[in-house]
């Protein structure tokens, strides 16, 4: 099963509820605007990893700050501004999501939210957040998988696994694959810009 569709499977109706209201928006909308920004992160991950050295720092990451985490400890903290419930692994996850964010999107991250919130109807506080909610969730998803005994774990396992699953991303379209195609350079420039994310989101807006 690919990554997205594996967490999204994890993620129970309650969880779901609790980030609809986070978002002030109803469980169906939180669903949609989760499957859009779920193959967004997790294709750009793919992307930072396809170099070893890009994938050695993601494992390193993965290893030391987000292996034992669950994805229940991991929102219950993100949604208690940082307060893990006495899970202080948790709550140190959840205090780096917006650092998260840097380190998979760089000084695009403006430009992926944007392109999700054109895509979802979400404004720029609730795109914001729900890519915050989701990066740490993300993060510890994957040191389960990898650090878990489901997975071989090493620097070039990882770089195999998420380079397979941006390519399957891609495969699919949909939102989500629209808006990673975007991320990834649509219009040709070798930049990762505003235009790019907004015209993706502007192709699967109007199917």
């Amino acid at each position: 099963m690919d990554l997205v569709n594996d967490l999204l499977g994890q993620l129970t109706g309650s969880q779901v509820q609790q980030v609809s209201q986070q978002l002030g928006v109803d469980p169906s909308t939180a669903q949609s605007a989760i499957g859009a920004a779920l193959p967004m992160i997790l294709g750009a991950l793919g992307q930072n990893a396809a170099q070893p050295q890009g994938a050695e720092s993601l494992f390193g990451a993965l290893q030391r700050d987000h292996q034992g985490l669950d994805l229940g400890s991991v929102l219950g903290a993100v949604l208690g501004g940082g307060q893990g419930g006495g899970n202080a692994q948790a709550a140190m996850a959840a205090a780096a999501a917006p650092a998260i964010l840097g380190h998979i999107f760089g000084n695009k991250q403006a430009s992926a939210e944007q392109g999700l919130g054109a895509a979802t109807g979400l404004n720029s506080p609730q795109t914001r957040m729900l890519m915050q909610i989701l990066a740490p969730m993300v993060m510890a998803y994957l040191a389960k998988r990898f650090f878990g005994g489901q997975q071989q774990a090493s620097p070039a396992a990882l770089q195999s696994v998420l380079g397979q699953e941006r390519q399957t991303i891609q495969q699919q379209g949909g939102v989500g694959g629209g808006l990673l195609e975007g991320l990834l350079d649509q219009d040709g420039d070798g930049q990762l810009g505003i235009g790019d994310a907004l015209s993706a989101a502007a192709k699967f807006l109007k199917s």
